[in-house]
């Protein structure tokens, strides 16, 4: 099986899921090219490839814009000759609401002649709303570990389940939806403390929307942001002022590598829901 997988990633988090799985299915005979999803960038389209593989962060409930925008641009299949699509997302917590982000992917992309054969789901920690321990992270990671082996043979064999989504969860993904028309407003008010900022460029180059440039060595915002919040986490002096969601700010990468959390280490914002997915992923 060849596989083309692209993936959506402002801090990263989510791209490093997506090539552990690739690197996976490697042992399991899948050859697989990744490309990152970026605003004005064309990456090479499925044909000659098995299958695609969909990676994203879940926003509120939904996912990203750029990624629905994205998947406008696959070409349109014919009649009888369906790809088949696997969606894998990342999200802050593991409640089950994140399963309704993918049925605005699963309903565009019938529209063009795909089919979504399965979706894989992974818990990574928030870059935004508060900072995660580092041993939360690493526990995190470990389950997901645990998780990718058992989704890369999935994915290998041609698999695949999609969570049920009732009609609750998918009126409050609906709701929040509004997110997608709301963060270019919000994100062009993004601003960079002139003490702290030291012109490095570094959140322009990480943007996936292409949305910051660099003028008179300070970063200037414009109005395609989607909140992947790629500019704030990364900024090395922890300078950049996300406007009205600046109270949930997170700066600074994440270690995976350390001490796992314990059980009663776990953090209590959604506690039982973390120490679910942790036992059921095995860790």
């Amino acid at each position: 099986m060849r596989l083309i997988a692209y993936v959506f990633s402002g801090t990263g988090n989510t791209r490093r899921v997506c090539e552990a799985l690739l690197e996976e299915a490697k042992t399991h005979g899948v050859e697989s090219e990744l490309y990152a999803v970026r605003k004005g960038e064309t990456p090479p389209m499925p044909e000659g490839f098995d299958g695609i593989v969909l990676g994203y962060p879940v926003h509120a409930f939904n996912a990203p814009a750029s990624l629905l925008k994205f998947i406008k641009k696959l070409p349109k299949r014919k009649k009888g000759d369906k790809l088949p699509v696997w969606l894998m997302r990342s999200s802050g917590e593991p409640l089950r609401m994140n399963n309704a982000s993918g049925i605005l992917p699963a309903r565009r992309l019938k529209r063009r002649g795909y089919e979504v054969k399965g979706e894989f789901a992974y818990v990574m920690p928030y870059n935004i709303i508060f900072r995660h321990s580092d041993k939360m992270a690493a526990r995190m990671w470990q389950a997901n570990c645990n998780l990718i082996k058992r989704d890369a043979k999935t994915l290998a064999e041609g698999g695949g389940t999609r969570p049920r989504v009732g009609i609750f969860r998918r009126f409050v993904a609906f709701v929040l939806r509004i997110e997608h028309l709301a963060m270019p407003v919000i994100g062009k008010c993004f601003r960079a403390k002139k003490k702290k900022c030291i012109g490095c460029g570094k959140c322009a180059k990480v943007c996936p929307q292409g949305n910051i440039i660099i003028k008179n060595g300070k970063p200037k915002f414009g109005g395609s942001c989607v909140g992947c919040m790629g500019c704030a986490f990364s900024c090395p002096t922890d300078a950049i002022r996300t406007s009205l969601l600046n109270g949930w700010r997170v700066n600074g990468a994440y270690s995976f590598e350390g001490e796992a959390a314990t059980d009663e280490e776990v953090c209590k914002y959604c506690n039982k829901a973390y120490l679910r997915f942790f036992h059921e992923a095995g860790v």
